[in-house]
């Protein structure tokens, strides 16, 4: 899509070159300074044909006094940038069947168009363009829109361009992401998710990307990811993708991404209804592709290095049993009670390997807990972290970018249920708090460094009519790493913290090896 910006107000705006013209209105700003425009807008209210409501649309073909075709009206609840990308969305909706290639954006005097509203406004096109077709023939042609123009005034022309292609980058990551969540689990399996890692690389030579193979995973003693993944046919990956986009020295963001294809829940199988959409299970994967496809494409001077370990929980004869031990990476050793909790156990291998990298921060993503859902819902995302500055920048990253999360608490408390009499810990506690003593097992494995972790159970995908991969956390987490960027020496720091299963690591390996001999 071509995002352009264009300075046109008052009299200009029915004379744009354009197929149609999207003009947004709002309760309390409805006039243009278009004598042409002002005179439908007033007779349409007049006669009843438009309400000045939020959701209310008119469409208007050939005009009087306009030059611009086709006219849609579109009433936003405000002013907010958030209210303005419904609008859009509206607006797009109504004319994406009509064979309009060249779609212009105007507000109404009063209702400025900042560097918001241009970013929210390519978020609305490509979220009301976008059709899944990789496995539906079927599937609508895609619509005739080829290009968006903002029009906007002189001094909102610059901060506008500039905001257009920022946001082309993170509509393409959330797309990327959309689209991997969308595909069935017999083709976005773990190693479809490693060749896309691969693209990613082999288009943009800042990122740099390395697939690790079940060898490679042994000998790094990961054996919570790989007792996931022993019932599957299909071989597990761990994916490391690195962008340098500052110097070596700079300690990197690390995003960790939750890849599990699809999740039967193993022996401890779920009930098939709604089974599906476990497809979706590769969420924080898709997340962390999605970003750094955005990233690659911005080039924010700042280091991003991507961990995914990705595999399938199925069951078989070689699955792990509800009761078996394994020993973590870190050496932790793990009772798993319930195999359907089995994203916490890839990802506990993953979070020590992020050690390595000494990182300034480490975030993890994933659709971790069904308790997740009913906590937040569908809106927010869960936040979970005892360090508040971290906090506070991914919260307001995801205000930002309209992509919000919601903090959890964290209390140490919560981790009583984890003990086991026959381990270091259990994989699950009770069903009381779940995401939050999910979030607190995940803690065992990130003492080392600064650590967040994004439950996206709730909104990474919807289901019924709208059934469909929502890209999100693409926009907070892209948002959350130029603002990293942005902030320079006011950056968050790496902070010193007791690195991770110091005192029962040694003991653990030992006794393991005891045992294997």
């Amino acid at each position: 899509m071509d995002y352009r910006a264009s300075v046109a107000q008052g009299p200009a705006l029915s004379q744009v070159n354009a197929d149609a013209l999207v003009l947004v209105l709002t309760p309390e700003q409805s006039v243009t300074g278009d004598p042409a425009l002002d005179s439908l807008i007033k007779d349409a209210v007049s006669a009843g044909d438009l309400t000045l409501k939020a959701g209310r649309t008119l469409y208007v073909h050939r005009p009087n006094g306009a030059k611009v075709t086709r006219v849609l009206l579109v009433v936003s609840g405000d002013d907010s940038a958030k209210s303005f990308k419904a609008a859009v969305l509206k607006g797009v909706a109504a004319l994406k069947d009509l064979g309009v290639a060249h779609m212009a954006v105007a507000g109404a005097l009063g209702l400025n168009l900042s560097c918001e509203h241009a970013h929210s406004l390519v978020l609305a096109v490509a979220e009301g363009t976008y059709v899944f077709r990789q496995t539906k023939p079927s599937a609508p042609k895609p619509v005739a829109l080829k290009k968006v123009t903002v029009l906007c005034g002189p001094d909102e022309l610059s901060a506008a361009k500039s905001a257009l292609v920022r946001a082309r980058g993170v509509a393409e990551g959330i797309s990327l992401a959309r689209e991997l969540g969308n595909l069935p689990g017999n083709y976005c399996t773990p190693t479809h998710l490693a060749n896309e890692a691969r693209q990613i690389g082999k288009n943009f030579k800042h990122v740099k990307v390395e697939v690790l193979d079940r060898p490679a995973l042994e000998k790094l003693k990961m054996g919570s990811f790989l007792s996931v993944t022993n019932g599957s046919a299909q071989p597990p990956k761990f994916i490391i993708l690195r962008y340098q986009g500052a110097s070596a020295v700079q300690a990197p963001v690390v995003l960790v991404g939750k890849g599990i294809t699809f999740d039967t829940g193993g022996i401890s199988l779920k009930p098939g209804a709604g089974m599906d959409e476990m497809k979706y299970d590769m969420g924080g994967a898709a997340s962390v592709l999605g970003t750094f496809r955005a990233i690659a494409e911005l080039q924010p001077k700042v280091n991003v290095v991507g961990l995914i370990p990705t595999c399938e929980n199925m069951p078989s004869g070689t699955a792990t049993k509800p009761g078996d031990v394994v020993t973590s990476m870190s050496g932790q050793t793990i009772e798993i009670l319930n195999t359907d909790a089995e994203g916490r156990l890839i990802l506990c291998d993953a979070l020590p390997y992020a050690e390595r990298f000494k990182p300034a921060v480490v975030v993890d993503i994933a659709t971790l807990t069904g308790a997740c859902v009913v906590a937040l819902g569908h809106q927010h995302s869960g936040l979970f972290s005892s360090d508040d500055d971290l906090a506070q920048a991914l919260l307001r990253a995801g205000q930002q970018a309209q992509d919000t999360a919601w903090r959890m608490p964290m209390d140490e408390e919560y981790g009583e249920s984890l003990k086991s009499n026959f381990a270091d810990l259990a994989n699950v506690g009770g069903r009381d708090g779940g995401a939050i003593t999910a979030a607190v097992f995940l803690s065992k494995f990130a003492k080392a460094y600064r650590w967040a972790h994004l439950d996206i159970a709730g909104s990474a995908w919807k289901s019924g009519a709208a059934k469909g991969g929502t890209g999100r956390p693409v926009g907070l987490l892209t948002q959350f790493i130029l603002g990293q960027a942005e902030a320079g020496q006011d950056a968050l720091k790496p902070q010193v913290a007791k690195a991770v299963g110091k005192t029962k690591a040694a003991p653990a390996r030992k006794a393991a090896a005891r045992r294997v001999a």
